[in-house]
Order: structure tokens, then C-alpha cells, then sequence
């Protein structure tokens, strides 16, 4: 069974969703006890970080993720939180991957939100059986939409070029993150849910 954590953020109906059309059971959950027992977690998230992170701590939930030791998929905000520190509203986060996420800097020609499809970027040797993207060809398009990024740093396992280049992909440990949206990225997504699911 898979959890997903239940928090002040949207986004769960999709990833619901997507689990559903793929046949794997999921609960959604805030209970500590539910985290620890799932097969899997996955920590997803729209929102802003401040107010999620407040949410988490008032409900333990914070130190709860960290300790999982089961794999573990941060999406978007969640992706986001399990870094060290956010420049949205000043936030301390879960520190699990030891990077900052800041705000894209605004331009004249690029909007901020990063909204669309655009490319995964990772060098093929990257790949192993453990990590979300085995089968996956470099440059696959996936689903974005937020205006922070984190920035790029040795848990990096592949980037995206958006004004600047910044993380797409994380992994620690049993700890997984993509900034972009795997329930609304189609094939290319449904191939990494199932990826994670099979870990």
C-alpha cells in the first residue's frame, strides 16, 4: 500500500488519481503510525512552503518523514520541503537534501511560473536500477508548473534549463524528489510511478 501525506496542500486528488488508474492501493493520510507502516510514501504538494511546513510541524509530520525508511517520493512542493531551506516566506525545511530553493529571477522574455512541458537532462551513466528514471531516454519531456527552484547539488540526479539550470530530480538514500508533476507528465510519468513503485 502506498500513503499519501495528507497536508495544507493540494494536489492529492491527482496523484489519487493516477495511482488509481495504475491498480495500486493508496491511502491518504495524516497518521503517523499509517507513514510508517506504508510500503511506500509519496509526499506531494501545491502550495506555499511556509504555511505547509507549519502544518507538518504542529503534526509531527516533520520528523515523521524524515525517519521513513521505506522509498519515499517528494513531487513538486514536497520536493521542495525535503530540502534545507526555502526562500518562500523564509522556511526552514526537512533538510534531507542538503540544498537551497530560491525564486527564479524574473526576465523580459522568460514568464515565471515555469509552466509547460520541457526536458529531463541527465548523463544515461546516472542511471541504475534504483533510480526513478531506468528506461527512460535523456530529454524526456515532463510537466512543470511553480516559480522556485532547487538549486543543483551533489543529491542532483537530473536538471531542467529554465532561465537557469536547477534540480528536476533528487534521490538520498530511500528518498526521492521530482519538481516536476509524474501525474500529469503522461507516459513519461506513469513510466516513473511505476518505477518507483517497483523500488
Amino acid at each position: 500500500m502506498i500513503a499519501i501525506v495528507k497536508y495544507n496542500a493540494g494536489n492529492i486528488g491527482s496523484v489519487t488519481n493516477a495511482l488509481n488508474r495504475l491498480g495500486i492501493e493508496n491511502k491518504v493520510t495524516d497518521d503517523p503510525e499509517e507513514l510508517k507502516a506504508a510500503d511506500k510514501v509519496i509526499f506531494p504538494g501545491v502550495g506555499e512552503a511556509g504555511t505547509a511546513m507549519n502544518y507538518l510541524r504542529e503534526r509531527g509530520l516533520d520528523q515523521v518523514i524524515k525517519e521513513l525508511k521505506q522509498p519515499v517520493l517528494g513531487i513538486c512542493l514536497g520536493m521542495q520541503l525535503m530540502c534545507s531551506h526555502s526562500e518562500e516566506g523564509d522556511t526552514e525545511c526537512l533538510g534531507i537534501f542538503d540544498t537551497t530553493v530560491k525564486k527564479f529571477p524574473a526576465t523580459e522574455s522568460m514568464k515565471v511560473p515555469h509552466m509547460g512541458w520541457n526536458s529531463l537532462s541527465y548523463e544515461s551513466e546516472m542511471q541504475n536500477s534504483e533510480l526513478l528514471l531506468t528506461n527512460l531516454l535523456p530529454e524526456s519531456d515532463v510537466y512543470y508548473v511553480h516559480s522556485y527552484y532547487a538549486e543543483v547539488c551533489e543529491n542532483t540526479v537530473a536538471a531542467c534549463d529554465y532561465i537557469l539550470p536547477f534540480s528536476s530530480v533528487l534521490q538520498k538514500d530511500n528518498f526521492y524528489a521530482t519538481q516536476f508533476h509524474p501525474e500529469k507528465s503522461a507516459g513519461v510519468g506513469e513510466e516513473i510511478l511505476k518505477n518507483f513503485i517497483e523500488l
